[in-house]
């Protein structure tokens, strides 16, 4: 029989979680996007600015960074999101009261964390360096960031468990907003105006991602005064809890928190053993400089890198906005909540990922060349990490779901299988393909894990993939006319214009986005696709431009 005739599965509760699915998304969607193609866009001024040394500052941006991201991950420990699901869980059984206190006690942990790990940084950075002492000063300036970010995290992760995803959006918006003009400023001034040291002018890029913290603190806190009101009110109407105390909420906070520190930390990982594993593996193949090493470290560990994480940043937006709506149905005990918003989530993230990532490697030479000018073992890089970047998304999607219904242990088993796979992999794909070899053999561990975690979903809610079969291969075909239609206008425009320009290459790259997304949105609407996973809202656009 199916589940979704019986009593409890109503069309009006499936529209209520599609509808809290598509807006949470949507605002998380536009900020996260917005965030990303800000943090893609300086790198036009930025490497123009670096000249020769671009590439160089690239690698060692991306090392930094690479080992910022694990501290900050241990710094915030997975609270933000662990909050989010617990205010979430506790809300839906209407004791919002305990969320105010789960808010208060995660801001304890994660402040004294911050703090710890942030001094760790600043005085361990010679013992992280692998070996580039160049590094060092971009991890201590890395760490103030590390200090203030874990209250910023949490707060977001409170207002995320409400549902209010808007505040979270635009405090993203605002850190990269002021991230960005700093670091433009000070390696303006560094590079074209003052010593010329690449070193120091990527030591005050990095810094940057304190002060751009700093602004969205504000943000955040004006939120947070602004709906506190609100929040009072139902803290009010609520249940009173009085059996659950702060220490019990400070250990169920740190007990959640745990495995989110491994499972979100899952890419970073993946990243840090190509950091430490990559450089010493082309030594046992070859006779290359340290120059060559860092030149092609950083094609795909920040070149690409940079530019592929923007649609994967899609799917971290419907992962944040996944973990409160399937923990609120947990709460419940909902079963067919929980199904319908995991292949809610699923058909979504086909629909959002698929075409951003064909479309990606279909514009990946005029994209390429805007951002970093033309090379050709550059572009073919991203070319091959834009297909990559579909399991990597996956990943991420899947990850927050296992958490959302609270299967944290065996997301953990199937992330350490996949870094065992990863380390197995890793030597051979990188003998054979260099380069590339990494992205590889990263995307082989995440397609393991992402079987892994879809085979799970089914066991447990016996997911209907029959209905969902449709709408997929939908996806897939009108993703793939549409890559086939961008790269043929590509290859013709490159026979008019000179593809090795950066003003050329972004006139063709607007025609191509222009034309890749109409042609996909055109078969969405013609063949009823968003209609399917959207509802009908969009019905009125194809009276408007007379597409039956």
């Amino acid at each position: 029989m199916d589940s979704r005739n019986q009593p409890g599965a109503s069309s009006a509760s499936l529209d209520d979680s599609r509808r809290k699915m598509i807006s949470g998304s949507a605002w998380m969607t536009a900020g996260s996007i917005l965030s990303r193609i800000l943090g893609a866009i300086y790198i036009i001024p930025w490497v123009t600015w670096m000249g020769a040394y671009s590439n160089q500052a690239n690698a060692l941006f991306a090392k930094g960074y690479n080992i910022y991201s694990l501290f900050l991950m241990v710094a915030t420990a997975g609270i933000p999101s662990a909050i989010s699901k617990m205010v979430a869980h506790y809300n839906g059984i209407n004791q919002y009261g305990v969320s105010r206190r789960l808010y208060h006690s995660g801001m304890y942990v994660s402040v004294a964390m911050g703090l710890v790990c942030s001094i760790l940084m600043f005085f361990g950075a010679s013992l992280l360096d692998g070996g580039d002492p160049d590094v060092i000063p971009v991890i201590q300036s890395l760490a103030w960031a590390v200090l203030v970010i874990p209250g910023m995290s949490i707060t977001r992760g409170f207002l995320q468990g409400y549902n209010w995803m808007a505040p979270s959006a635009m405090s993203q918006f605002v850190e990269q907003l002021l991230r960005v003009i700093y670091m433009l400023l000070a390696t303006f001034v560094i590079m074209e105006m003052g010593s010329g040291n690449w070193v120091k002018a990527v030591t005050q890029s990095t810094f940057a991602a304190f002060i751009g913290a700093l602004g969205s603190i504000v943000l955040l806190a004006y939120s947070f005064l602004r709906r506190k009101r609100e929040m009072d009110a139902l803290v009010s109407q609520g249940e009173v809890a009085t059996g659950v105390s702060t220490r019990r909420l400070i250990g169920e906070i740190i007990y959640q928190s745990i495995p989110f520190i491994v499972i979100e930390s899952g890419i970073t990982l993946f990243q840090l053993i190509d950091q430490y594993t990559f450089f010493d593996i082309m030594k046992w193949f070859g006779n290359y400089s340290a120059y060559q090493l860092n030149t092609v470290y950083a094609l795909f560990s920040f070149n690409a890198n940079k530019l592929y994480m923007i649609i994967i940043s899609l799917a971290s937006a419907m992962a944040a906005t996944a973990i409160p709506l399937l923990a609120e149905a947990r709460a419940k005990n909902d079963i067919q909540d929980m199904r319908r918003q995991i292949e809610n989530a699923l058909l979504l993230f086909y629909f959002i990922m698929v075409p951003a990532a064909l479309g990606l490697a279909a514009v990946a030479q005029q994209i390429y060349t805007v951002f970093y000018r033309y090379d050709a073992a550059g572009i073919t890089v991203l070319q091959f990490a834009a297909f990559m970047s579909i399991p990597y998304g996956m990943y991420t999607v899947g990850a927050a779901m296992m958490q959302g219904i609270s299967e944290n242990k065996k997301m953990m088993r199937f992330l350490f299988v996949g870094i065992i796979i990863k380390f197995i992999v890793q030597v051979p794909a990188i003998w054979l393909f260099k380069g590339l070899g990494p992205l590889l053999a990263t995307a082989v561990a995440m397609l393991f894990i992402n079987y892994c975690i879809l085979h799970s979903f089914n066991r447990e809610f016996t997911l209907h993939f029959n209905e969902m079969a449709q709408p997929t291969n939908q996806i897939l075909a009108f993703s793939l006319i549409m890559f086939a239609v961008v790269k043929v206008v590509m290859l013709l425009l490159g026979l008019v214009v000179s593809p090795y320009g950066r003003f050329t290459a972004f006139f063709t790259l607007v025609i191509g986005v222009v034309i890749g997304g109409g042609v996909f949105a055109y078969l969405a609407l013609k063949y009823r696709l968003v209609d399917t996973l959207l509802g009908d809202r969009f019905a009125g656009l194809r009276t408007r431009f007379h597409i039956k």
